[in-house]
Parts: C-alpha cells; sequence; structure tokens
C-alpha cells in the first residue's frame, strides 16, 4: 500500500480498527461463555455453553487469520 491514496489509507485504517474490534469482542465472548460454562450445572446448559464456547472460539480464530492474512 506504498502508493494508496490518501482515502485508501484511511479505509483500510478503517478495516484494520474493526478488525480488532471484533477481535476483541470474540475475547470477551469467550470469557463470557467460559464464566457461564463454569458456573452451571444444568445438562441442557453445559451444552447450551459448550456450543456458545465452541462458537466463539472458532469466531475467533477466524478473525484472527482474516487479521494476519490483512497484514501481509
Amino acid at each position: 500500500m506504498k502508493h494508496a491514496t490518501l482515502k485508501q489509507r484511511l479505509t483500510a485504517s478503517e478495516e484494520e480498527r474493526k478488525l480488532r474490534y471484533e477481535i476483541e469482542c470474540s475475547k470477551t465472548a469467550i470469557d463470557a461463555a467460559r464464566n457461564h460454562f463454569e458456573h452451571v450445572v444444568d445438562p441442557t446448559l453445559i451444552d447450551c455453553y459448550i456450543y456458545e464456547l465452541n462458537a466463539a472460539q472458532l469466531r475467533y480464530q477466524f478473525l484472527l487469520r482474516s487479521f494476519k492474512s490483512w497484514e501481509v
């Protein structure tokens, strides 16, 4: 992006900011799901939070891969 216009650089900067925000939100979702999982005893809720935790972790991994490929 050496010869990018100012508008292109601002857009790229905004995209990076959004991606970083989504990554932070994903970390929060993982922590929340883990916390809920650790404090429930009902088997249905245990299954629910396992699913929620797995989904949050997959989203986090996807966002990290996106960020790494975007940086290159």
